[in-house]
């Protein structure tokens, strides 16, 4: 088993620009993954199987609704700190922090921001503790970029809600206690619901046979006539407004997440590049290597200041759905790319577990793809360049 050698870059002193908070709480995170995640992590993923015991340490580092105040168990720091937390556990796997940032903005957030104070205090403290896991349905298996369309609804009976429908492609389903679904009511309205394991008719199957975020459980929400009981739906916002500002905290996240698989990309091509021999001297040495290294590098920097201009936007309450949808597909973009090139300069080494190219190269095929995709995003940015929308 090798050893955990991360070095983070910081090319431009960024760390002058964080606060003493925030690079403890980035640094503990750090050492957390060196220690937790690295050492496991390529066997988790060559098994397909989620570290579920990571949970318990995910929580004890606040990466469990980081922002949400500490009397629901929340950490109650600021969107800094919640990038900083996101960036170093997507260093260790980006199904780590899928795990987490599903739990954060997917299911304590909307419990937090659109429930009453009976369901904050019901459900949050346990989520934050990692004794519950949360997942959230809003995908369906017709409709994706489209979630306006879709069909999972309830009816009114009386004493609770009939729920019907499915949703898709949903992290944590096979092992979720808790699912925030999202469904129409008979007007057409979009609702909340908090679903909980053990009600009749709703079911959780697994899916399997992905190539990408392995180390992660995904699998399918079934609700075949669940009755749910009334004081379960989110009473403070409906409408699509609602499942889509989840999504802007989760892609916020996600933006910061990518740099962090970015960084352990790029760190272990340069440290590879360094040691790997060929024609009697170091492949670093070759102007070829060398480009790819200092794109990785300018790029990350990049990524890095576009991240941290974006919190402090998310900290004044000022950032829009449109600069995080930038940042989330810069980012991830980005980052592909720099596994792609890594995976390059390993040679065929990089296909292989020892090096931890290939898997963050799977994951951020799915990463590039959820929670909007990568063309999606763009055309969210051109509407709000140009005032057209490209949707319809």
């Amino acid at each position: 088993m090798s050893s955990d050698r991360f070095q983070a870059p910081d090319y431009y002193q960024i760390d002058d620009l964080l606060t003493d908070e925030h690079k403890l709480i980035r640094d503990t995170v750090r050492e957390w993954v060196k220690k937790e995640v690295s050492p496991i992590i390529e066997e988790s993923a060559q098994k397909a199987e989620y570290p579920r015991h990571l949970n318990k340490g995910i929580a004890e580092v606040g990466g469990f609704g980081p922002y949400i105040p500490t009397e629901y168990g929340g950490a109650g720091l600021d969107q800094i700190s919640y990038g900083l937390i996101m960036q170093e556990l997507e260093r260790g796997d980006s199904g780590v922090r899928s795990a987490a940032s599903v739990q954060s903005s997917l299911v304590m957030y909307p419990i937090y921001q659109y429930g009453n104070e009976e369901q904050r205090n019901k459900y949050l403290p346990k989520l934050a503790s990692g004794e519950w896991v949360g997942s959230f349905g809003l995908t369906e298996p017709d409709h994706g970029s489209n979630p306006s369309g879709m069909i999972s609804n309830f009816k009114d009976e009386g004493d609770h809600y009939l729920l019907n429908g499915a949703k898709m492609w949903i992290t944590n389903a096979p092992i979720c206690d808790v699912a925030v679904v999202w469904a129409k009511n008979e007007s057409g309205r979009i609702h909340g619901l908090i679903v909980e394991r053990g009600m009749e008719g709703f079911t959780t199957p697994e899916t399997h046979g992905k190539w990408s975020l392995r180390a992660s459980r995904t699998g399918e929400l079934v609700f075949d006539n669940v009755k749910v009981p009334k004081e379960n739906l989110l009473p403070n916002k409906s409408g699509l407004g609602a499942p889509l500002g989840c999504l802007d905290s989760a892609r916020y996240g996600i933006a910061w997440g990518a740099v962090g698989a970015a960084m352990d990309c790029y760190d272990s091509a340069l440290r590879y590049s360094k040691e790997r021999l060929q024609f009697d001297k170091p492949i670093a040495s070759f102007q070829l290597v060398q480009k790819k290294l200092a794109e990785m590098i300018t790029e990350i920097t990049k990524a890095q200041l576009l991240n941290l201009r974006l919190g402090q936007l998310k900290n004044e309450g000022k950032a829009t759905t449109q600069q995080i949808s930038m940042a989330k597909r810069n980012n991830v973009n980005m980052a592909l790319e720099i596994a792609r090139e890594a995976r390059q300069i390993h040679g065929g080494m990089g296909i292989t577990g020892e090096y931890p190219i290939m898997r963050h190269m799977m994951n951020l095929e799915s990463v590039i793809t959820y929670e909007g995709t990568h063309d999606i995003h763009l055309l969210i940015t051109g509407m709000d360049v140009t005032g057209e929308s490209a949707f319809r």
